[in-house]
């Protein structure tokens, strides 16, 4: 009977109506879909009462370009920074609208795209993620997506989205809802950020699974240890695995930040054994509690850990990556607590 309640609740965790794990996406022009763009691709998992955790190394990561900005932004921090030359240049990729004083990436000569990069660059134009939220140049959201085209197959909550925040992706068969959130707090030498679901009814915060969190440092000798994850070849997919808590490491890792300065990745992390998906920072390892029939979730996949292999060999270029390095909740447990207790 334990184990029917078990499967019951993995099978749970990999539904998309039951599912705990999102994805995070900047979006760039929400409000004009035609126009719309979607980067910065990053799982995430909800955790009760609108509080989604994920990762925080790709905040500060720079886009590769902007779709739009702002003509008072254009003015004040590109143009007096750029020659005649550069600015025939950026003008000619992005040409004025001035219905809403916006200029829009028109960029059609590939040459062009790599010179409107580089132009940035040597005038040192902030475009990390983190800027570009507070610009507004573009929101995170979490993607929501059902085979049908209710959320949560509740159709009282349908009223609650309109032509901006719901779509028909036909070529996936799948309704996607889009979800707004903000940035909480980023707390980098941990890798993990934080978020809360913003602008959004209650009704809709309460409709979505959650997990709750575990907080507890545990030993390698977990049995009912899991990722939750993206399946292997979608990201539409979830899946669950079996990991093991390999072992523990002090961790230091420099992470390399052109515009804000380099900083450090560091503290306690497990040593995580088992299979992870090229792209699955920010999923969850989650922990089987048969008391309370229920997964709660102890820790955040955060970066792979290269072994080095001999191939015919050679241990040249052989870094298989067959361990992963995780964050446990326990290492920012007072920090988070004092959010999650806000009334």
């Amino acid at each position: 009977m334990i184990q029917n309640h078990k499967l019951n609740k993995q099978l749970e965790l990999t539904s998309e109506q039951t599912s705990p794990l999102f994805r995070i996406m900047w979006i760039q022009n929400k409000e004009e879909p035609h126009r719309r763009h979607f980067e910065n691709n990053i799982c995430a998992f909800h955790i009760g009462n609108g509080y989604i955790l994920s990762v925080a190394h790709n905040l500060k990561t720079e886009a590769t370009i902007f779709k739009s900005i702002d003509n008072g932004i254009y003015l004040t921090d590109i143009f007096p920074y750029l020659n005649s030359e550069q600015a025939h240049l950026f003008e000619s990729c992005y040409p004025l609208e001035l219905g809403n004083q916006k200029r829009y990436a028109n960029i059609t000569n590939p040459n062009d795209y790599q010179s409107i990069i580089n132009l940035l660059k040597q005038i040192n134009f902030d475009t990390r993620w983190t800027t570009m939220m507070d610009r507004k140049i573009c929101n995170p959201h979490l993607i929501i997506q059902f085979k049908n085209n209710l959320f949560y197959n509740k159709p009282e909550l349908a009223t609650y989205f309109n032509s901006i925040t719901y779509f028909v992706e036909s070529s996936i068969e799948r309704h996607t809802f889009l979800v707004e959130v903000a940035l909480v707090e980023a707390f980098y030498n941990e890798d993990i950020a934080l978020y809360k679901i913003i602008n959004t009814p209650q009704e809709l915060i309460d409709a979505m699974p959650s997990l709750e969190v575990d907080y507890s440092l545990l030993d390698d000798n977990q049995e009912n240890y899991y990722c939750l994850q993206s399946s292997p070849t979608s990201e539409i997919g979830k899946l669950l695995n079996k990991a093991q808590i390999d072992g523990f490491t002090e961790h230091f890792s420099i992470f390399q930040e052109r515009i804000g300065g380099n900083y450090n990745l560091e503290g306690l992390r497990y040593l995580i054994k088992g299979y992870f998906r090229f792209g699955s920072s920010g999923a969850p390892y989650i922990l089987y509690d048969s008391n309370t029939n229920s997964f709660k979730v102890n820790a955040i996949q955060s970066e792979a850990c290269p072994i080095q292999l001999s191939i015919n060999n050679q241990r040249d270029g052989n870094f298989q990556y067959v361990n992963a390095i995780a964050s446990p909740l326990q290492i920012i447990q007072e920090r988070l607590e004092k959010h999650l207790n806000k009334i």
